[in-house]
């Protein structure tokens, strides 16, 4: 039988798992941005081109940089805004959507490194959701900070009313959950969507471990080994008899009490837990 994985052991997996996502994202921010600008109908072949090439070797450079993966680091509010400006520039200036960005204090609480990224990270998400819904040609991100908390606020003019509950909206659900924040969504069709986001900078209460698993209720223990086999959250809802929403709300409370950041840092830690359980090792 192997021993089991030590707490460190643990912690640099979900570190790993945490840099993949950020990978993932800036990727699809890259791709995006470069299949807009070959898209564009306001660029020649030559010099679309030559604007692809730019994004892709930038894109290069940051992938390069390992200062991104210090955890230690902090960043001042007004440098992680712009950071997050000159990830987004080349998308928005060739694909449909508007932004305009509102800047932060200059002399605000520096951020620390993780919530710096993932508030980045946020911001990206929303950005992509309304070049997917389509319904937007506008939006406004701003960023602020009351010395305890990051307050980020995305707004949108599109005509499509939107909740927290709705699937475009879920990976920013489970960020903002995962890092002890809140999120309000004020939606007026026609009129359009306010996302009004608090992420506290301090970090949060010690968060539970795989051993501490029996804290969990039962409904939260069935709904984690059913996220661990990967199945959305309408078929979870269907073998539980609850409705998907309802699912969302444990998966948040699960993505709290772990301290995990997505569903795919749930899943790993369910199978840790399932693999070191009593059952599993008598089988």
């Amino acid at each position: 039988m192997s021993d089991l994985p030590t707490p460190l052991e643990r912690a640099r997996s979900l570190s790993r798992d945490r840099g993949l996502t950020e990978q993932a994202d800036q990727h699809a921010i890259t791709l995006e941005s470069i299949l807009a600008v070959l898209r564009s109908g306001r660029l020649a072949d030559a010099a679309a081109r030559r604007e692809a090439t730019e994004i892709a070797s930038s894109a290069l450079i940051r992938a390069r940089s390992v200062h991104e993966q210090q955890e230690s680091v902090l960043e001042p509010v007004a440098e992680a805004f712009s950071r997050l400006r000159t990830e987004l520039r080349p998308l928005i200036r060739s694909g449909p959507l508007q932004v305009q960005f509102a800047e932060p204090p200059a002399r605000g609480r520096a951020l620390p490194g993780p919530v710096a990224r993932e508030a980045r990270a946020i911001s990206r998400t929303a950005v992509l959701s309304l070049m997917d819904r389509a319904d937007a040609a506008r939006a406004r991100i701003g960023w602020d900070c009351d010395g305890r908390n990051l307050l980020m606020e995305v707004r949108d003019d599109g005509g499509i009313a939107v909740t927290a509950h709705d699937d475009t909206l879920r990976p920013i659900v489970e960020r903002v959950a995962a890092l002890d924040g809140t999120m309000d969504v004020e939606t007026t069709p026609g009129w359009g969507t306010t996302l009004r986001i608090e992420i506290p900078l301090d970090p949060p209460s010690a968060a539970l471990t795989v051993e501490g698993a029996e804290e969990l209720t039962d409904r939260e223990k069935q709904v984690l080994r059913l996220v661990a086999t990967g199945i959305s959250n309408q078929r979870i809802g269907d073998q539980l008899g609850i409705t998907a929403n309802t699912v969302k709300y444990h998966v948040a409370n699960l993505l709290r009490k772990y301290g995990a950041r997505t569903r795919a840092e749930l899943a790993s830690i369910a199978h840790s837990h399932d693999a070191h359980s009593p059952s599993a090792q008598t089988r």
